[in-house]
């Protein structure tokens, strides 16, 4: 824990982690506007004492979206890597221990997940089930289920061998269980330390498909909604595009440095790994 605390990754990636997370939770008590309310006398004013972050097209407090969005935004992306990490890690240990026929087939279906580029893979999802959160959840934790797939599946490979797996093996201890007490406690580590590298994806997945209009609906705020709805006025007035955008970088930034800290201290090995 000393070396942890030490690591100034760890340290500024949590700390911007958290400050996001602070705002999510506390939106309600951090703006006095309603996210949905109009406000046409007052479109595209600039940051004030009003507005510290200034308004929309709409005359929105752009302070108060870019915070309630914040909650869809964390939402759908932790969602959408849980789902990833559920799928993908189950199917890595069956695979890594299984092996023969499964690990063959289940192989070659990742390497076609692998074939589309993640966002490309996310639209066609998103536009098959139809904007709502949960179909997000769905589109955007797809394309990132081969990342856990292959931590997970070489992990097993290399706990599978060791004394103690054969041993229970030998003393007739069935398949399932020896995955359950001795193969997933020691992949989970792993699994936690690509954890946060994949939510800065699935936060930049989000953003994507709601700036190009395949996010969650109006008039529910998300980051990449915020972004889309400004661009237009981008040069007359910048600050709904910027601010926006400035929020899913520091985000996105948190998330990769802490999972790099991470890495570094909880297993440097794994950089290997994922080359």
């Amino acid at each position: 824990m000393k070396k942890i605390l030490q690591n100034k990754f760890i340290l500024i990636g949590g700390f911007l982690v958290a400050v996001m997370i602070l705002i999510a939770i506390c939106a309600p008590l951090l703006t006095p506007y309603e996210y949905g309310r109009l406000d046409l006398a007052h479109k595209n004013q600039p940051p004030s004492s009003l507005h510290p972050l200034g308004t929309d097209p709409y005359g929105r407090d752009v302070w108060c979206r870019i915070a309630y969005g914040s909650r869809i935004s964390l939402t759908v992306s932790l969602a959408a890597v849980a789902i990833a990490i559920l799928c993908g890690s189950l199917l890595g240990i069956l695979s890594g221990f299984l092996k023969g026929t499964f690990d063959f087939v289940m192989g070659r279906i990742i390497d076609v997940v692998l074939a589309f580029p993640p966002l490309l893979l996310s639209l066609i999802i998103g536009v098959a089930l139809g904007a709502s959160i949960p179909n997000m959840c769905v589109a955007i934790g797809v394309p990132l289920i081969p990342i856990f797939f292959r931590i997970a599946r070489g992990a097993t490979f290399a706990v599978g061998e060791r004394t103690y797996v054969m041993a229970s093996q030998s003393m007739g201890s069935s398949r399932f269980r020896i995955m359950g007490w001795h193969i997933l406690p020691n992949v989970l580590p792993q699994i936690f330390v690509v954890l946060s590298m994949g939510m800065g994806g699935a936060i930049l997945a989000e953003a994507s498909l709601g700036f190009l209009g395949l996010g969650i609906p109006q008039p529910t705020p998300t980051w990449g909604l915020i972004i889309n709805e400004g661009r237009i006025f981008m040069f007359t007035a910048p600050w709904t595009t910027g601010f926006s955008g400035l929020f899913i970088a520091l985000t996105i930034l948190g998330f990769n440095l802490l999972g790099d800290g991470l890495r570094d201290q909880l297993d440097p090995k794994l950089k290997s790994l994922l080359d």
